[in-house]
């Protein structure tokens, strides 16, 4: 039997802390969830000098067009002077940013915790 999609309400939430705005994104992030929950990331990276953490700890599966999301939060991010964190325990979604040399773009953390330890980068 075919498994219901979850709702976009289900695999985001965005929430305030510490000064920074957290994306948790859950469950499996794939282009029909990127679809649905694009206008939201767009939303939490649209303040200027803003910094964000996205919570990858529940996600359970991420795809190219996941992957991709994550690249335009970043870079929205940091058009507008903040800066972007990926609070991400997975493994498998390290060797993935590694893979394609994503590890060398963003700043990963294993947790959010840690991720809010984590301040923007003073330009020079």
């Amino acid at each position: 039997m075919p498994r219901e999609p979850a709702s976009p309400a289900q695999q985001i939430h965005v929430y305030e802390t510490e000064g920074r705005t957290v994306v948790q994104l859950s469950g499996e992030i794939d282009i029909a969830v990127v679809l649905r929950v694009a206008a939201e990331v767009d939303a939490a990276t649209s303040r200027p000098n803003t910094d964000v953490v996205i919570d990858l700890g529940p996600v359970e599966f991420l795809d190219c067009s996941g992957l991709g999301l994550l690249c335009r939060a970043r870079r929205r991010t940091e058009e507008r002077g903040g800066h972007l964190t990926l609070a991400c325990p997975h493994p498998h979604i390290h060797r993935m940013l590694r893979i394609v040399d994503l590890d060398r773009v963003f700043t990963v953390t294993s947790t959010v915790n840690e991720a809010l330890g984590v301040r923007k980068p003073i330009s020079q």
